[in-house]
C-alpha cells in the first residue's frame, strides 16, 4: 500500500470505511487517522497522518506468537490472525511497533453521548454464542473465514487490519494493481482504497516492478515508518520526498 500524504485530507473515509466493510466496534479503528499539532501557539498547526496495520515483511508480531496464530500468509505477503489459534495472551500487541493491534474484550474505546462509559455495542448486540457480538449489518456468513482473521471475531482474541484479505485475495493472478477506477478490478480493491476521496491511497503488487505502487515509491521517494525497527512495513508514504528515503531505483526497490 502507498499512501500520499500530500493528497491526504484527513477525512477518515477511509476509517469508515474499514468499519463498515469489516464490522469493527466503534473506537476500534483498523484504519486510524491520527491528528496532532505541530509547532507551538500562536503558530501550530493541525496535522493528521493515517495508519494502517502495515503487514510487514518480518513482522515482529509473527516472532512471538506462542501458538502461531499471526502468521505470514504465503502467497500474497498479508500478515493474518488464525483466531482458531489465538488465546489473547497479547504478545503480539506488545511486539507491533505500531499500535495496530485490538483486543476485542477490552472496555469499550467510545464512550457514550455525556462522555460516560456507555453503551457498549457488545451488550446492544451480544454474541449468538460464535461471535463476540452480533450486529443487524454485519456481513453474511459466508465471509466469515476465522482462519484468515475476516468477519466478527469470537471473544478472547486479537484483531487487526488484513488488507481486505476478504477482497483483494480473490483478484486476477498476477494483477499489478488493483485500481478503483478499473470496472474489472474494484471488487478486489481493499475498502480503504476504494473510498478515499483524494485518492490518496494506491495498492498493487511491490514485486513488479513496472506496477503503480512500485513506480510511486521509486520516483517520489517513499518512505516507511519507523524502518529501524527491521520489520521492513510494506506500507509507503509519499511526503515529497522529505524523511529518510528507500532506494530510489525500481530494481532494488523489488523485495529481497
Amino acid at each position: 500500500m502507498v499512501i500520499d500524504l500530500d493528497k491526504c485530507t484527513g477525512c477518515q473515509a477511509c476509517t469508515t470505511a474499514c468499519a463498515m466493510e469489516n464490522n469493527r466496534l466503534p473506537g476500534e479503528n483498523w484504519q486510524d487517522v491520527l491528528f496532532y499539532t505541530e509547532g507551538t501557539y500562536p503558530s501550530a498547526q493541525l496535522k493528521w497522518f493515517p495508519r494502517p496495520c502495515f503487514h510487514c515483511e518480518d513482522p515482529s508480531c509473527v516472532h512471538v506468537c506462542p501458538t502461531k496464530a499471526t502468521y505470514k500468509d504465503p502467497n500474497g505477503g498479508f500478515v493474518l490472525i488464525d483466531w482458531n489459534k489465538c488465546i489473547g495472551c497479547k504478545y503480539c500487541m506488545i511486539a507491533c511497533p505500531y499500535g495496530v493491534r485490538f483486543y476485542t474484550d477490552e472496555k469499550p474505546v467510545v464512550g457514550g453521548p455525556t462522555g460516560g462509559p456507555g453503551p457498549d455495542i457488545r451488550e446492544v448486540f451480544p454474541g449468538d454464542g460464535k461471535r463476540s457480538w452480533n450486529p443487524p449489518w454485519r456481513a453474511p456468513d459466508a465471509r466469515d473465514d476465522w482462519v484468515h482473521g475476516v468477519g466478527i471475531q469470537p471473544k478472547g482474541v486479537v484483531s487487526k487490519c488484513t488488507f481486505c484479505y476478504h477482497k483483494v485475495s480473490k483478484a486476477p493472478p498476477g494483477t499489478p494493481d488493483l485500481d478503483e477506477d478499473d470496472p474489472a478490478l474494484k471488487e478486489y480493491v481493499p475498502a480503504c482504497v476504494r473510498t478515499c476521496p483524494p485518492k490518496a491511497r494506491y495498492f498493487g503488487d511491490l514485486d513488479n516492478p513496472e506496477s503503480r505502487v512500485s513506480k510511486l515509491i521509486a520516483d517520489k521517494r517513499g518512505v516507511r515508518l519507523k524502518d529501524e525497527t527491521g520489520n521492513k512495513p510494506q506500507v509507503y508514504y509519499l511526503s515529497g520526498g522529505a524523511g529518510p528515503a528507500v532506494p530510489s531505483t525500481r530494481e532494488t526497490v523489488k523485495k529481497t
